[in-house]
């Protein structure tokens, strides 16, 4: 209680509080200036964008933007290139490029398996308990002499597929 009474003593010494320097009717005042929202948007399966990738030129590219008015005999291979690079982001060689990325995800796959693996091996050994008693081979073979000897079941049940005369199991 005293600490939540000290913490608003201090925001109201200070001239903003919590909420920052911008009320909901006022304008932030931010060092650097949002990039505008753009549309663009190129993929294989949609090549031609509604807009260009470059909507902002410098005087450089709009000195190119303008010498691109005139005769494509006048402008050089890489100006042709840097025209191509203000429509569009990349060019369909890049599109379809290969990527590296499966190796990133078959080497998690096999982080996250030997992980897994390593898990089930400490709880193994450190988690679970030993084997009860009664699931050895020895007691299921005594439990089975004593469900022999006691006749359990002989007209239909596991007494019934016994010979008591030869001691084995009938054919």
């Amino acid at each position: 209680m005293f600490s939540r009474a000290a913490w608003s003593l201090v925001l109201r010494n200070r001239r903003h509080g919590t909420r920052g320097s911008h009320g909901p009717g006022g304008i932030a005042r931010g060092e650097g200036k949002m990039p505008p929202y753009t549309n663009y948007y190129a993929q294989r399966s949609y090549p031609m964008p509604d807009e260009p990738f470059c909507t902002e030129l410098s005087a450089e590219q709009q000195a190119l933007k303008d010498k691109e008015k005139g005769s494509w005999t006048q402008l050089s291979h890489a100006e042709k290139v840097a025209l191509y690079r203000l429509q569009f982001h990349e060019t369909f060689a890049e599109m379809n490029r290969r990527s590296n990325e499966w190796k990133t995800v078959v080497g998690c796959v096999f982080f996250f398996c030997g992980f897994t693996a390593l898990l089930i091996w400490w709880q193994h050994v450190y988690v679970f308990p030993e084997k009860p008693i009664t699931l050895t081979d020895e007691w299921k073979a005594r439990q089975l002499q004593r469900i022999l000897d006691m006749k359990g079941n002989p007209v239909q049940g596991l007494a019934s597929c016994w010979d008591y005369e030869k001691k084995q199991w009938k054919k």
